[in-house]
């Protein structure tokens, strides 16, 4: 079973090698591409003030943060959690860099040593919608996240918001989901070889105009995703030419 975890942080700043420090992280995971409730949420003490810019952005004070733990006293915890699972992060080099400062000034290995593997939802979307702005909050308008909640930058918030985005940004993975699903099917089907089938009629459910328009807006989306290469249509597209 793939596990997945959405993650994002904030930070005092944008230097992990100019002293800037981890304040938040936000986990969300994700386990065969639906959300499980099973989060992770720290406020970390920096030992250094953020940023006025840094602060304007998430808008967590110093004071706020005063009696919250430092990153070394929750290590363990989070590295454990996250531990051999597909890491899905917006802008993973900056991420990664302050995580791997973190865990330098606590004596530990680099990140990617505890994970499976990291994925970057923005190198994603840059290949899927080049030239367009891919900020979250761009990615949340075009693929018809709400967002209304977020007016400032927050670790968790953030982390959950992506996970709409990466779920809706992958959709046609759910095709290969299926063909799990129908290859186990078909397994189940054999234990039952020896009954002859051929004397039940199978009703035939129709889609009603709803489903069908839904349909339509997922394929219109695939479309637009893979350059207009989504098999369903190529399919649909051959049907109608043979005489």
């Amino acid at each position: 079973m793939v596990r997945q975890i959405v993650l994002d942080t904030e930070t005092t700043g944008l230097s992990a090698e100019g002293g800037d420090r981890i304040i938040e992280i936000g986990c969300v995971e994700l386990v065969a591409r639906k959300l499980t409730g099973n989060n992770k949420h720290f406020y970390l003490n920096p030992g250094r003030d953020s940023h006025p810019d840094a602060l304007r952005i998430h808008g967590i004070s110093n004071e706020f943060l005063k009696d919250k733990p430092p990153f070394s006293a929750v290590v363990d915890e989070l590295m454990a959690y996250l531990q051999g699972a597909e890491i899905i992060i917006h802008n993973a080099a900056f991420d990664v860099g302050f995580l791997n400062k973190e865990l330098e000034l606590t004596g530990r290995a680099p990140f990617r040593d505890f994970v499976e593997e990291v994925t970057d939802t923005l190198v994603m979307a840059k290949e899927m919608y080049p030239g367009k702005r891919n900020s979250l909050d761009a990615l949340c308008d075009r693929l018809g996240v709400d967002n209304s909640g977020r007016t400032l930058h927050g670790a968790l918030l953030d982390a959950e918001l992506l996970a709409d985005v990466y779920i809706n940004l992958t959709r046609g993975q759910d095709a290969l989901l299926i063909a799990d699903e129908v290859a186990e099917g078909a397994q189940a089907l054999s234990v039952v070889s020896g009954i002859d089938l051929r004397g039940i009629a199978l009703p035939v459910l129709h889609a009603s105009e709803e489903e069908a328009a839904s349909h339509e807006g997922v394929l219109a989306q695939i479309d637009k995703a893979c350059g207009g290469k989504t098999i369903f249509r190529s399919i649909q597209n051959a049907e109608k030419t043979v005489p």
